[in-house]
């Protein structure tokens, strides 16, 4: 499967994505995680995007689409991947969909994580994380036990600097301007489909499967599995039993009348000779009869 995800900051994506892996075993290619690991690494990809950052300036997307490709070339992407947080806008969506077509493989459908204004600042605002284990809380759907104490190692709980009203609001505006138009891209070429984010996470999940799994390349690869031959091959087997068996009731068959017609045979002869021994008998009579007439000659004579 070749998914990409659309969907607001906090509506979900990366916890959808993560249970998406362990399902069809097909990894989550993030533009961010990406980025990182080639300037940690000291790529040649990864100096020109830590020139440009260091410079106060955007990566471009030439650069990202370069780090994408390098991505999807591994072993594990072969059967499908699924795209996080790229494209960003429509310039970036046109700019994929050239590259996938020169590497033959276009997406297979746009995952879209629809939820409401209202819970995606919940969600934001009210996200409180360990310090001491990671482990992560939400004041208004997933709340500690004790208020600002981790409930598995007793450690404080702290908000992101960046998990407040202004900043939130400024980010998901900027979502609306330029994130959301895709929504409109990927539905005239027929590939969009919206999943409600609300909920509870399993539920979500089962809803995306349910789609995933009704679209018609999904259905194709079903058919298309070594399964499939192998259906074919036993249905072979079977009818050249099927045949083996009617060829088997032929020669028997053939065998029946072979043996009916040797014992007819036999009954023919019979009765051929019965007719000659009447024949015989007859013959008898006339001599009989001949001996008879001499006999009374003599008498007569005498």
């Amino acid at each position: 499967m070749r998914i990409v995800l659309i969907g607001a900051p906090g509506g979900g994506k990366g916890t959808q994505a993560k249970m998406l892996i362990e399902k069809y075993g097909i990894p989550q290619i993030s533009t961010g995680d990406l980025l990182r690991e080639a300037v940690a690494a000291g790529s040649p990809l990864g100096m020109r995007a830590k020139q440009a950052m260091d410079a106060g300036q955007l990566v471009s997307d030439d650069i990202v689409l370069d780090m994408i490709r390098e991505r999807l070339a591994k072993p594990d992407a072969k059967k499908g991947f699924i795209l996080d947080g790229f494209p960003r806008n429509l310039a970036q969506a046109g700019a994929l969909d050239k590259m996938l077509e020169k590497i033959g493989g276009g997406l297979q459908t746009a995952l879209h994580l629809d939820v409401d204004f209202d819970v995606l600042m919940k969600r934001l605002t009210g996200r409180r994380t360990c310090t001491a284990c990671g482990q992560m809380y939400n004041v208004y759907f997933g709340p500690s036990r004790v208020e600002g104490v981790c409930d598995k190692c007793g450690g404080k709980l702290m908000q992101r600097s960046d998990d407040n009203e202004a900043t939130i609001g400024n980010r998901l505006k900027v979502y609306e301007n330029q994130t959301a138009p895709l929504i409109d891209y990927y539905r005239k070429q027929g590939k969009l489909r919206t999943v409600q984010g609300l909920g509870e996470i399993k539920g979500i999940f089962n809803s995306i499967v349910k789609v995933l799994e009704s679209l018609p390349s999904a259905k194709s690869a079903v058919a298309k599995s070594p399964a499939a031959p192998a259906k074919k091959k036993t249905a072979k087997k079977k009818a050249g039993k099927k045949k083996a068996g009617k060829k088997k009731v032929a020669k028997k068959a053939g065998k029946k009348k072979a043996k009916k017609t040797a014992k007819g045979k036999p009954k023919a002869a019979k009765k051929k000779a019965g007719k000659k021994k009447p024949a015989k008998s007859a013959k008898v009579k006339k001599k009989g009869k001949k001996k008879g007439k001499k006999k009374n000659k003599k008498k007569g004579k005498k």
